[in-house]
């Protein structure tokens, strides 16, 4: 019925709780007449060639009387992951986790000293079971006996604290986050994973600062050039946003968001 509205502008309006799923079948969403009156308002005003932005503008306004964003990035609330996850030895994989720059796993297993190759025994042992919701205890416990023998096994400390994040566990994942800074100031997934406890938490201007340590930590990070940009735009500054949007498009091509950056970035 309404073909300007794409997939993403849908879920984009579903992310802002502007629109919300009644139902669920056979893959299919299903939603209700008054949700339907938002779509079809939608429609109409990026038929007539109102950007995606102004439009998100209007129907927010319509709703609460200004813009506020509300991202939601915890497990349960999004597509996408909540977390990026540190690992020693596993496939380099965008979607799931970014692996550690500073660490490697054959070396660590092969080291001299009984401590090391102990912490990563049991580190590999929960990477291996991480990932798996079903044996998400079993992770902790294995990051937990890898952080016995090394306090400071930094993959070890963000991965317990993604756990603890997709727990909404916010203060103990918080604490891991800083422990893990503390000990590495260059772990740039700690510093990408605490912006998003404090965006959860609606303090932007620490979500912020980490985001913005992340992307000159890792520039080549699409998803920290998306989330420093939607933090931008929370806080009203936009033109500082518009450059995150364009590397998060070159960076991601193919990314969940890349047309809705694209839009944001015109």
């Amino acid at each position: 019925m309404y073909p300007a509205v794409r997939e993403d502008h849908l879920r984009y309006l579903e992310k802002l709780g502007l629109i919300r799923i009644s139902a669920r079948e056979r893959g299919e969403r299903y939603y209700g007449f008054a949700d339907l009156a938002v779509i079809k308002q939608a429609a109409s005003e990026i038929e007539q060639g109102t950007p995606f932005r102004q439009v998100l503008r209007s129907l927010e306004a319509a709703r609460q009387g200004q813009l506020v964003f509300d991202f939601e990035f915890r497990g349960g609330r999004t597509d996408a992951e909540p977390a990026r996850v540190v690992a020693l030895e596993r496939p380099r994989d965008v979607s799931r986790q970014i692996a550690a720059p500073s660490l490697d796993a054959p070396d660590l297993a092969a080291a001299a000293d009984p401590q090391t190759r102990l912490a990563a025994k049991y580190f590999l042992e929960g990477a291996s079971l991480d990932g798996d919701e079903r044996q998400r205890d079993a992770a902790a416990t294995a990051y937990r006996k890898a952080l016995i023998v090394d306090s400071e096994l930094v993959p070890a400390l963000v991965n317990l604290a993604n756990i603890h994040y997709a727990r909404d566990e916010l203060i103990e994942a918080q604490a891991l986050y800083e422990r893990a800074i503390r000990i590495e100031p260059e772990c740039f997934e700690a510093y990408f994973n605490l912006g998003n406890i404090h965006h959860d938490l609606g303090r932007y201007e620490d979500a912020l600062e980490c985001y913005q340590e992340a992307v000159t930590l890792n520039t080549s990070f699409a998803e920290a050039h998306f989330y420093l940009a939607v933090t931008l735009e929370k806080l009203g500054r936009s033109p500082d946003a518009k450059p995150h949007w364009k590397a998060y498009q070159q960076l991601a091509p193919d990314g969940e968001w890349v047309e809705l950056a694209r839009e944001f970035s015109e």
